[in-house]
């Protein structure tokens, strides 16, 4: 695993976009900059962060880790439901099927969590017991594990705005989703939430929570974005977990909630002007991603070399001309 010091160093080079020349067609997303070629799609992950619908600053090897991440998660569960992914040509770069997405975001839920406006915890703790169209208990205390995995739609937001929270009868009422697809979605999201909380937990992880987007491709349904990387989702160390929740402490954790607790912890939750992150902070970050990409795969992550935007363009600049060629 790398060490501190060999993040510390990387943090002048972090990829904060990347521009290919030769390609016009370009979105900059929160974290992806974006291209649009016939039918396809070049996702460049930078090593951009968000939280609270904000860019934060920059976690060095944060893309490359979301990147490969995916890419895995996309492969183990390929089999529930179709996928964009088509290739990987670069370590933070995915070739994708272009899609028509559906404007929500399917939020899945294991436990009682989080700290963002959209987050079931934050109602409950402020009296709320009808939550997304649901209900839920008195009595129920934070991080702890609901009766059984719960769906918590959003609105997918323009950047610089914030989600919203979805009902299932909103969704059907507003024909944000046709009903026979809203069927096929929820059922698709608990089965991949199920094989991800399954995978996890092989690994020492509690899959808590997580982000599903969808699309429609060729008239089917189509998993697209991202899929269980430490963006879209939390992760608590499962040993630890229970003695954690007896003593009111927050779980240890292997995703950007530490970086959402640490700005909330100083009063800022998508308001205003942005605390300056830490260095320590940043570098903190940087080993609980890689941290998570390590313990769920198996696999060594093999950072590669830093500065990276060069040769990422260098990249798709010969990928793109074998396609052509």
């Amino acid at each position: 695993m790398l060490t501190e010091e060999t993040i510390r160093q990387a943090l002048k080079y972090v990829i904060k976009k990347v521009d290919l020349p030769n390609l016009k067609d370009k979105q900059q997303g929160k974290v992806r900059d974006i291209y649009r070629l016939k039918k396809q799609r070049l996702l460049i992950t930078t090593d951009r962060i968000s939280a609270f619908d904000r860019i934060l600053g920059y976690i060095p090897y944060k893309g490359q880790v979301l990147n490969q991440l995916a890419a895995f998660w996309f492969d183990k569960t390929r089999d529930i439901v179709d996928n964009h992914l088509l290739a990987v040509p670069d370590a933070n770069v995915t070739v994708a099927v272009e899609a028509r997405a559906y404007p929500v975001e399917m939020v899945v839920r294991g436990y009682l969590s989080g700290v963002t406006s959209t987050s079931i915890w934050k109602a409950y703790e402020n009296g709320e017991r009808l939550i997304y169209g649901l209900k839920f208990p008195d009595g129920l205390h934070k991080n702890e594990q609901l009766e059984k995995p719960v769906i918590t739609p959003t609105t997918k937001a323009e950047d610089g705005a914030h989600d919203r929270k979805l009902t299932e009868k909103e969704i059907l009422k507003l024909k944000i989703v046709p009903p026979e697809v809203w069927g096929k979605m929820k059922n698709v999201a608990l089965s991949l939430f199920d094989r991800g909380s399954r995978i996890c937990r092989q690994a020492g992880i509690i899959l808590v929570d997580t982000k599903y987007e969808f699309a429609d491709y060729q008239g089917k349904l189509m998993l697209i974005d991202e899929i269980h990387t430490p963006d879209s989702s939390r992760f608590w160390k499962k040993d630890s977990y229970r003695e954690k929740l007896r003593q009111g402490f927050e779980p240890d954790n292997f995703d950007k909630e530490f970086l959402r607790i640490w700005y909330a912890d100083r009063g800022y939750t998508g308001e205003g002007e942005p605390p300056k992150m830490t260095e320590d902070l940043i570098v903190k970050t940087a080993l609980r991603y890689i941290a998570i990409y390590e313990m769920i795969t198996g696999r060594e992550f093999i950072p590669r070399y830093y500065p990276a935007t060069a040769a990422i363009e260098k990249n798709m600049t010969e990928y793109l001309d074998r396609r052509i060629s």
